[in-house]
């Protein structure tokens, strides 16, 4: 392998791994912001999750979970940090750390709603290449601490 090719590897390794990072940035961003439909793009058709809020298999039952456990009436934030990448040609297992924080709807009177539960959780995701990029195969989570009252979706 010459230098050229040594040095192409690594461009390549670096574009993959920012491409998965957004895309665990994206899928955060689309269960804040109750924007479900925009997960097709990020998953494959086969997709599975395991969370506390239940298990899904397939991208079509993924998305319907996601919807019944981030509701309109709550304010949701995640913040996802330490993403670390193991990549494999064309698949990659991914670790992050995720801070989850939920508030009921404020009333009129308050500027910004108060949290009630906020949960600390390793997320664990698989990763594809697929015709339109890489996108998730598996999002899974592992609480770590919680603190506050879980919401009822």
């Amino acid at each position: 392998m010459t230098r050229h090719d040594i040095a192409n590897d690594a461009v390549r390794q670096l574009i993959d791994r920012d491409e998965i990072t957004r895309l665990i940035y994206r899928l955060g961003v689309c269960l804040d912001e109750g924007r479900f439909d925009e997960m097709a793009a990020i998953l494959t058709e086969d997709a599975t999750a395991r969370t506390p809020g239940g298990e899904a298999r397939g991208r079509d039952a993924l998305i319907a979970q996601a919807g019944r456990n981030h509701t309109a009436d709550q304010h949701i934030q995640h913040v996802v940090t330490n993403v670390l990448i193991t990549l494999d040609d064309d698949r990659a297992d991914v670790r992050a750390n995720l801070i989850a924080t939920f508030a009921a709807t404020a009333g009129a009177a308050r500027l910004a709603p108060e949290p009630t539960f906020t949960l600390g959780e390793v997320y664990r995701f698989e990763a594809v290449r697929t015709a339109g990029g890489w996108r998730l195969s598996l999002i899974q989570t592992i609480p770590v601490w919680s603190t506050g009252s879980r919401p009822r979706p």
